[in-house]
């Protein structure tokens, strides 16, 4: 997809970009923008984990603000072949409908570029991220805006964000073979730019109740030793 995007590098009308300068954790305010990416809005567990990483990041930063996008609750259409025409149509020749339909991607853009940190809930479908994730990173790579590509090959432009990734899957995956997230995840927010990305793990959610409170309490632990 991020191959078919780059074609659109004059074809999206330019978001301000203006995330190339990092702003250091210390200072503040400070912007958290919250993905929850689980196919309901109430009691996922990864949501559980990323409202977790919040509190304790507004905890220690009180005068940050945080959005949540919600993906169950508002989610982004899929990339069909009318996104990808009103994508590939340009902007003063497009419809209204095809401009509503890039201004959803663009909104979703201007979001992640204006925030410090980036908190995204992912949980496990199938060995890998959920509908809602998919259609919202397909939303967010787009060349010319959020990558380009260079003589030197392809640069991410969305800079200087700090992602957490609260990770909930019902087995045991971690380091292994069958964890096809974390390398996709690395991947592609890194193609964009945001390469400083910390992973906690709630795993074994699906092996019984004491096995849901060791995930979970594990997943503290891996928070407060990052966040402090």
């Amino acid at each position: 997809m991020l191959a078919t995007k780059c074609v659109l590098m004059w074809l999206s009308k330019p978001l301000k970009n203006n995330s190339t300068t990092p702003r250091k954790l210390e200072d503040s305010p400070m912007k958290i923008l919250q993905i929850n990416s689980a196919a309901r809005s109430s009691g996922a567990n990864s949501t559980k984990v990323a409202d977790s990483v919040v509190a304790r990041l507004r905890a220690k930063h009180p005068t940050t603000s945080v959005e949540v996008r919600d993906l169950a609750a508002n989610p982004h259409p899929a990339l069909d072949e009318a996104a990808l025409g009103a994508l590939f149509t340009p902007p003063e020749q497009r419809t209204a409908d095809q401009a509503a339909r890039v201004a959803l991607d663009d909104a979703l853009i201007a979001q992640v570029q204006s925030a410090d940190i980036v908190v995204l809930g992912v949980p496990m479908y199938n060995f890998g991220v959920s509908s809602q994730l998919k259609n919202w990173i397909d939303a967010i790579a787009k060349a010319g805006i959020t990558f380009r590509y260079t003589e030197a090959g392809p640069e991410g432009l969305i800079k200087g964000k700090k992602i957490y990734a609260a990770l909930a899957r019902g087995g045991i995956y971690r380091d292994t073979q069958n964890d096809s997230q974390v390398p996709y995840l690395k991947t592609v927010l890194g193609f964009v730019g945001m390469t400083d990305i910390e992973f906690i793990y709630a795993e074994g959610l699906a092996l019984g109740p004491e096995s849901v409170d060791k995930a979970l309490n594990s997943a503290e632990a891996q928070i407060a030793q990052l966040i402090g």
